[in-house]
């Protein structure tokens, strides 16, 4: 457990609130990069974790996931990712990493803190109510709890029949339970093909998607994939997205599927009781679904506020609130770019959030 992680004193919901410059919800990637620059910046902040620890969902991930980018553009501002600056971190390495951020710059991350609600006080304050009793006021409130709070599960026609074992890419950890059994796996990106892969070495795998997995390379003329990006200023466009296709590849999962260790197949027309019917009428038998179909974010403590539209897009523009004055969203999938959701996409926009934070401060006269 870090020293600097913090669980704040009892506090009576009735007494007087706390007020500060900004409570930042999510002690994630995002969330700590934009603690760094508020400190940095001299502002008063509280930054609430609902988890035990600060680092967001990376704990959380499969045991053999590792990032898509080099060491060298998967850190956060002010301190390099340690080790081999080509090497590809795995999910261990990128939890250390983040424990060691959160300590590196003394950040008090309140831990066990989830934000119930948020609303509008007098003075143009937001008000934060914590399950765990704490109440805030905040003249800002940075939305850092990221877009991979809620798994998507999409609704298919005879799920709710189906005999066999169905989980989300997020109760997966490693193939040992599934050696043996036939599992279809759900999905086409990044996640879905990484996780078929390994799945295939002791189960017999179908990768189902909707759409041909297509592939980059991960490293063109001996350079990362990453490093033509920056170059080609790609990476400052919503071109591309970190969420979908196409799969970033050193190789082996394109071979996999040419040689027959992995299987895709066009997505099915129904889950049956035993398994599933593909689109020629034949049927498969199955005995595990696993759906790695991504996550969607869940910001239900921001109910009372003008956070979202009607079909729960977030009201911003690269990472402002365009409806709600003083509020402000990091770490959400092409906030500003297609990295935004990604370690190497969170600080540049924790930047230019920042740079607008203090504007609508020092406008209201409320910062010196």
């Amino acid at each position: 457990m870090l020293r600097r992680l913090l669980r704040p004193p009892p506090h009576s919901a009735r007494g007087p609130a706390v007020v500060v410059d900004c409570v930042i919800v999510g002690a994630g990637q995002a969330g700590l990069a934009m603690a760094q620059g508020l400190q940095q910046a001299g502002l008063s902040y509280r930054l609430l974790e609902a988890q035990a620890q600060s680092g967001g969902s990376w704990a959380a991930y499969y045991d053999s996931l590792s990032l898509f980018s080099p060491a060298r553009y998967s850190a956060l501002p002010g301190l390099d990712f340690p080790g081999d600056p080509d090497a590809y971190p795995s999910r261990d390495q990128v939890v250390r990493y983040l424990h060691d951020y959160a300590e590196h710059f003394g950040l008090q991350v309140l831990t066990g803190q989830r934000v119930l609600r948020v609303t509008r006080q007098e003075a143009a304050l937001f008000q934060v109510d914590t399950a765990g009793g704490e109440r805030l006021q905040a003249r800002t409130l940075v939305v850092a709890s990221g877009a991979f709070a809620e798994p998507y599960m999409p609704e298919l026609p005879g799920l709710s029949a189906f005999k066999g074992q169905v989980l989300h890419s997020r109760d997966y950890r490693s193939p040992a339970p599934f050696t043996g059994q036939r599992v279809l796996v759900v999905g086409g990106a990044n996640s879905a093909v990484q996780i078929a892969f390994e799945l295939a070495a002791s189960s017999h795998v179908t990768l189902a998607s909707r759409r041909k997995i297509r592939f980059l390379p991960q490293r063109v003329l001996g350079r990362d994939f990453h490093f033509w990006l920056r170059l080609s200023g790609l990476d400052r466009t919503r071109w591309l997205s970190d969420q979908s296709t196409p799969v970033l590849d050193d190789g082996r999962y394109r071979r996999a599927l040419t040689s027959g260790l992995l299987q895709r197949r066009p997505m099915f027309e129904q889950i049956t009781p035993d398994g599933v019917r593909w689109s020629d009428g034949s049927p498969e038998a199955v005995d595990v679904l696993l759906f790695a179909t991504g996550f969607r974010p869940r910001l239900p403590y921001l109910s009372s506020l003008q956070a979202t539209d009607g079909q729960g897009r977030l009201r911003q523009q690269q990472g402002i609130g365009t409806a709600e004055p003083g509020l402000y969203f990091i770490g959400f999938p092409r906030q500003r770019n297609f990295a935004s959701a990604t370690l190497r996409g969170v600080g540049p926009d924790a930047a230019h959030v920042l740079r607008h934070l203090q504007g609508y401060l020092l406008a209201r006269g409320t910062m010196a």
